[in-house]
């Protein structure tokens, strides 16, 4: 069977359209010091921040705050500005890397029961414990401007007023 005749019958599907995903990074601050919450893929078991495709009818930031909810278990406040991006590497499945933009979510509280319990495990880490346990580049790195920001801003609440 010529090549071309091959191909026509068995090439794979084209590859749905790629676009940004978005990704909320849930967090609280303990004694002074920032956790995170991860969870684990569905696939291989990586440990990672809840994200996924923008939802029809929903902002960005909203997408993020209900990947929160489904994959995790938790709801909070979600900021409206990304804190950082990474970028989803190219895959056989995945023809061009995906950026994935990230949005802050202070946890106010944490479900028992979510959609995704029986699909994901979820962990809270210290930050130099969530940059052992993260893989993907530049995601850790999310994780650390976050952390840097909170800690300015605690240090900034404490600092006496000048005259």
């Amino acid at each position: 069977m010529p090549m071309r005749l091959w191909s026509r019958f068995f090439a794979k599907p084209p590859a749905e359209p790629v676009g940004p995903q978005f990704g909320a990074l849930p967090y609280r601050m303990v004694d002074g010091q920032l956790v995170v919450l991860l969870i684990t893929s569905r696939g291989r078991g990586k440990w990672i921040f809840p994200k996924g495709r923008q939802m029809e009818g929903k902002t960005p930031w909203e997408s993020a705050e209900l990947e929160a909810y489904e994959e995790a278990g938790v709801v909070g406040e979600i900021e409206t500005t990304p804190i950082g991006s990474y970028f989803l590497p190219v895959t056989e499945e995945r023809p061009q890397p995906i950026e994935v933009k990230m949005f802050p979510l202070l946890v106010t509280d944490q479900r028992e029961d979510w959609k995704e319990m029986g699909q994901r495990y979820r962990h809270w880490a210290v930050l130099p414990e969530a940059k052992r346990l993260i893989t993907h580049d530049g995601l850790a790195d999310v994780a650390l401007a976050l952390a840097q920001r909170e800690t300015s801003r605690s240090v900034s609440r404490r600092a006496p007023l000048q005259a």
